[in-house]
């Protein structure tokens, strides 16, 4: 999502927007109107690209875990060679900029999760597994004495030190985008380095 460059689909616009409105007002206070309103079409056009707002949170969901992942397994196969210190970085810096880019993703997950059907949600949950275990993999080559268990702890304490981005928008609460990257940056490294030390 975050990091096309071209101008996107009505389909990605909808998801854009609904995404948005759910994360504001939650799933239930939102209406098609409203989602289509957002985009510039008839609540009911909305019909034609989704077969409601079930479908849009499902794929607002499975998708932005399939991106994840997906991304993350990019970065480690362009990093083949690399130090792991450095796939750890570009681990890093992809789920920043999701952080960052998406954040209504990121309540929406929070809050809506659990209004997805059991498949869907069941996907979800296998797709972040994964993009778990990824990381744990690179974690613990780059701190070979770091055990499993304590890796794992830490790679879901960085994703919630991330994934804290919706929280931090109060006006001069950050510096600029790349303030706030490199500053995040600093301090997923750091836990993983606490980690490693304990």
């Amino acid at each position: 999502m975050a990091t096309r460059t071209d101008a996107p689909t009505r389909r990605e616009q909808i998801l854009k927007e609904a995404a948005r409105l759910f994360a504001e007002r939650g799933f239930h206070g939102v209406g098609v109107d409203e989602i289509g309103a957002a985009v510039g079409i008839s609540g009911p056009g909305l019909y034609r690209h989704f077969a409601g707002k079930d479908a849009m949170l499902a794929e607002l969901l499975v998708g932005i875990s399939e991106s994840l992942l997906r991304g993350a397994k990019r970065r480690l196969e362009e990093a083949e060679g690399v130090a792991p210190g450095a796939v750890l970085d570009s681990l890093i810096e992809g789920h920043i900029d999701f952080a960052l880019d998406d954040r209504p993703l990121i309540t929406l997950h929070d809050r809506e999760l659990d209004r997805l059907r059991d498949a869907d949600r069941k996907l979800v949950r296998q797709l972040q597994r994964q993009y778990v275990e990824l990381w744990v993999g690179v974690v613990r080559r780059h701190y070979p004495d770091l055990p499993e268990p304590a890796a794992r702890s830490a790679v879901h304490s960085v994703f919630g030190l991330l994934n804290s981005t919706p929280h931090l928008t109060r006006p001069g609460s950050l510096p600029d985008r790349a303030g706030t990257a490199e500053l995040l940056h600093r301090m997923a490294r750091g836990a993983f380095a606490a980690a490693a030390r304990s």
